[in-house]
């Protein structure tokens, strides 16, 4: 049974030169998408009771705090379901386009319509990077949007950063996960600077970038700072207090099926991965016709156990492996798994196997061995 669901909001008001998702300037179109976004949601939506519902995007916090309520109330919850709302800390552009941060009334529109949860696109406390990465921020914004989201209520805050960023440095980096510690937020995530196709730093070769070492350096020594500052470093990217792990990525981690709905969002139900039309255009023209669907197959499912699981720093539990896809893990594996143990780059848990921190730096060369 489906327990989760995703919902994407589109729009951005400006493009972050690193960022290569599916997100446009089109405000005009909020109205007519919202309209086609609750039609796909009647569509697909079976009434389960969610465990957990995200807003991606695009920015979220575009949207007015009624907007949410809407959208929210077509979905069957419990006291205990995560409801997350992914933020800028530029803040909330209202009917005027003026924006004046995360402010505290903003923000309690949110907790009292369900909201439980804010993630907020802090990348870096430092002024001049966030200007060259074309972030429409600073610092302060993020002190303060903060402090207003644990006076209006929230509990569960969690901040993404990006490291390796032109002329960033080690220090630096570590400069924001203690600024980050300091305000209180309950999780934090850390993504390392890839350049895609689409995004404005792929055809405009940023100078200065941290080489693979230096990003490595970055990476292992903020796994040692926020570890021995009482994070639990429980997946790859993630780390949180005890008890604020993200439920909502977790529903992936374990691959289990969620609804994915609005434009370019993806989903997983009834055995069926799928995918939604990625224009808003295309999308509002017919919003419950996917783009793509691919039935998955046994075979499809086992690696997307493996390399979904793997990505949980505790790993993989081969024992429920074995059980649910009929095999002998350790025998089908066991030239991979005698290779990357004595490289020391997976290690054997008491229920299977799990990354080292060394062997989450080459994470995808250790995954394609366990992909035919």
């Amino acid at each position: 049974m489906v327990k989760s669901a995703y919902i994407h909001i589109p729009f951005c008001k400006s493009k972050c030169h690193y960022c290569s998702f599916i997100s446009f300037d089109k405000l005009e179109l909020k109205k007519d998408y919202l309209k086609k976004l609750e039609q796909e949601i009647n569509t697909y939506y079976s009434g389960e009771i969610l465990n957990t519902l995200y807003f991606g995007g695009g920015t979220p916090s575009i949207l007015e705090v009624e907007e949410f309520a809407n959208i929210i109330a077509h979905f069957n919850m419990s006291k205990d379901t995560e409801v997350t709302a992914e933020l800028n800390p530029d803040g909330h552009y209202g009917k005027d386009e003026i924006s004046q941060g995360l402010t505290f009334a903003y923000l309690r529109g949110l907790y009292d319509v369900g909201i439980n949860r804010i993630s907020l696109g802090a990348q870096t406390f430092d002024d001049d990077l966030l200007k060259q990465i074309n972030r429409r921020h600073n610092s302060k914004q993020i002190i303060q949007a903060v402090e207003n989201a644990q006076k209006a209520g929230f509990r569960n805050i969690s901040l993404d950063f990006i490291y390796g960023l032109p002329n960033q440095s080690a220090g630096m980096f570590f400069d924001d996960l203690q600024k980050a510690i300091k305000l209180g937020v309950q999780h934090i995530s850390l993504y390392g600077l890839s350049i895609e196709e689409g995004c404005y730093f792929y055809n405009h070769n940023p100078q200065n970038l941290p080489d693979d070492d230096e990003q490595a350096d970055m990476y292992l020594g903020a796994i040692e700072l926020l570890t021995s500052n009482g994070f639990e470093h429980y997946e790859i990217s993630n780390f949180s207090l005890p008890d604020y792990n993200s439920k909502h990525n977790l529903n992936y981690w374990n691959n289990e099926e969620y609804y994915g709905f609005g434009v370019a969002a993806h989903g997983y139900t009834n055995d069926i991965r799928y995918g939604n039309k990625e224009t808003i255009e295309d999308y509002i023209q017919n919003p419950t016709d996917h783009k793509f669907e691919k039935f998955e197959t046994q075979k499809d499912k086992l690696e997307e156990e493996i390399f979904l699981g793997l990505r949980k720093m505790s790993g993989i539990d081969i024992q429920k492996i074995n059980n649910k896809f009929n095999i002998d893990f350790e025998n089908k594996y066991l030239i991979a798994l005698k290779k990357y143990e004595g490289l020391n780059l997976l290690k054997k848990t008491k229920q299977g196997y799990a990354f080292t921190p060394n062997g989450v730096l080459v994470s995808n060369t250790i995954l394609s061995e366990f992909i035919d």
